[in-house]
């Protein structure tokens, strides 16, 4: 969709594009009741300065399903397909697989959530990396960086399905 398309949409085609890209009902609102964006520019800085007012129980729910690094995703819709193409080498081949879920199981027993990391432009190695190095974060730092990985998602998928309008 184009951001003139984003602009004039219904409010309600608005929120559940944006709930695609973070399922965070007062943030997909706020999106769309802050339109007419001037630019998508103006779109993405107004979505990231409301992503840093997430709150722990926001993304807490955004995340209650969804799949964890290197398992297979078997849902369906706009969400799964994005997290199915931006996870796509993580946990491909057996070692691998048996990597994240005892990766996925420490950091669970650690934080009682699931890890999230913006797999896009990252290796399964990278991603595993982090991981780790944040093992040693105490829960407030995680959280915080946890709410900060989804933005960065939350963001990433936002720029792919809102295109500049073009000019006639």
């Amino acid at each position: 969709m184009d951001l003139q398309a984003f602009n004039s949409a219904e409010r309600a085609e608005v929120v559940e594009l944006a709930a695609t890209c973070a399922p965070i009902p007062r943030w997909c609102g706020a999106l769309a009741d802050a339109r007419p964006y001037a630019g998508r520019e103006d779109l993405l800085r107004d979505a990231a300065a409301l992503a840093a007012t997430w709150t722990d129980v926001e993304v807490d729910a955004a995340l209650a399903h969804h799949p964890r690094i290197g398992e297979r995703i078997e849902a369906n819709g706009a969400e799964a397909g994005f997290s199915r193409r931006e996870q796509a080498g993580a946990g491909a081949d057996a070692a691998s697989a048996a990597a994240w879920v005892a990766a996925n199981r420490e950091y669970e027993d650690r934080f009682d959530r699931i890890f999230l990391i913006r797999a896009a432009g990252r290796t399964q190695q990278e991603m595993l990396a982090r991981l780790r190095d944040r093992l040693g974060n105490d829960p407030a730092t995680e959280a915080r960086v946890r709410a900060g990985q989804l933005a960065e998602i939350a963001l990433l998928r936002l720029e792919a399905q809102v295109v500049p309008t073009r000019s006639s």
